[in-house]
């Protein structure tokens, strides 16, 4: 096991959106996103440190399934363990706030636990704790994030709302702390595109198995969905690039992002990149056409947690999800599968997994030919849409391709 490191931004808002607030002519809104960026670099030091110090073991003895939650309020300071106010079984707490950080943290732990027989975050009954109502130097916080150890939930602002009113935000979020103890996936490049997806992918999948959204082609496919005070979400795994004017995210390795490994360049465009694999598995789980958690994301699961190690790329992470679509499936789950990584760009050849499946080239298919055209149809409609606004933030800007 190898934990990950290089975690600079495992936060639900991206880095980008705050940096664009960051330079706003707004002083409120610029004082905030930069407490905000401030915090995330804090807590990038801490899981530096952590995988330093935690590092790869045997298997540990077993120990009893539980579930424990335990809520602390920071009263608007920092001080993230200022005042405990729920832990497991207590009555429902008054505060909204709480309500969810315990409430989602607990469908988190039942749909790991029921789905893929997850004892926690560890898989050894790791506590999850919690501190909303979290603030840096007075100026709020306009994020949520795992910072190695718990979740650290801001109110959000004049941008965006409440941080734990969104059960796939909560679940994005933990997913990241289920990374750290499986493959780790340094978060650079690729490996951290990567880390950002499995995040993406099992929030998402969480929601939809709470709400029994049983139908891949009708289920909400949207990461923060009206998370924004405008009603908008962060990302969509259906249509990336659509989800609000501020999207950057790309569907296709045509139009792949390439940024330098730094944090002003999002450690090589983690959170931009991430849209290809997150695609890769919407494609996958419409074709499959059964609700996403009984099988793609026990595929995406498998491969997380036992075949992916360390600093990897999307093509072994496309070959991974393969093998274990026809080791634990059959050959046909399996020909959907790699469909779905071809129809991103992915996998251009028909090598390995793909030749052994007796697929003779590596062609588009018609389903991701007409997602092509949804997608740049909804990219369009929302430039056009777009109203002029009072800070940067709001100005569509793509990076450099």
């Amino acid at each position: 096991m190898k934990f990950l490191s290089h975690c600079a931004f495992c936060s639900i808002v991206p880095p980008y959106m705050l940096q664009k607030l960051a330079e706003s002519n707004d002083p409120q809104i610029r004082d905030r996103a930069i407490a905000t960026l401030a915090v995330i670099s804090r807590a990038r030091t801490l899981r530096a440190a952590m995988s330093q110090t935690i590092n790869a073991t045997s298997a540990a003895p077993s120990v009893p399934v539980a579930k424990v939650r335990r809520v602390f309020d920071c009263e608007g300071t920092s001080d993230l363990s200022r005042k405990i106010v729920m832990q497991e079984n207590d009555p429902p707490s008054g505060d909204i706030a709480v309500r969810e950080a315990y409430d989602y943290a607990g469908i988190t732990w039942d749909f790991y636990n029921t789905v893929f027989d997850r004892n926690s975050i560890d898989n050894r009954a790791l506590t999850i704790v919690s501190s909303v109502h979290y603030s840096e130097n007075g100026q709020g916080f306009d994020n949520a994030l795992w910072n190695g150890q718990q979740m650290i939930y801001g109110d959000g602002g004049e941008l965006f709302g409440r941080m734990t009113q969104c059960l796939d935000v909560v679940g994005h979020e933990l997913t990241h702390g289920i990374t750290q103890y499986s493959a780790g996936l340094p978060y650079q490049g690729q490996s951290g595109a990567l880390n950002e997806s499995m995040s993406d992918v099992f929030g998402v999948v969480v929601r939809q198995w709470h709400e029994q959204q049983n139908d891949p082609t009708t289920a909400n496919w949207l990461v923060g969905d009206k998370l924004l005070l405008t009603g908008a979400a962060l990302r969509s795994l259906k249509a990336p690039g659509t989800a609000n004017p501020d999207d950057p995210q790309p569907a296709h390795m045509k139009d792949y992002v390439n940024l330098p490994n730094t944090a002003a360049g999002d450690y090589g465009g983690v959170h931009y990149n991430s849209g290809i694999p997150n695609h890769a598995f919407y494609l996958a789980a419409v074709a499959i056409g059964k609700p996403a958690w009984e099988t793609a994301a026990k595929i995406w699961y498998i491969t997380l947690t036992q075949r992916l190690r360390g600093d990897t790329d999307f093509i072994k992470c496309a070959n991974e999800t393969i093998s274990v679509a026809r080791d634990f499936f059959d050959d046909s789950t399996a020909v959907k599968v790699t469909q779905a990584w071809i129809d991103v760009g992915v996998i251009t050849q028909a090598i390995g997994p793909v030749a052994s499946l007796g697929m003779a080239a590596a062609m588009p298919s018609p389903a991701a030919q007409t997602s092509a055209t949804a997608t740049q149809t909804a990219q369009t409609v929302a430039v056009v849409k777009e109203k002029p606004a009072k800070t940067a933030a709001s100005k569509k800007k793509r990076p450099k391709r």
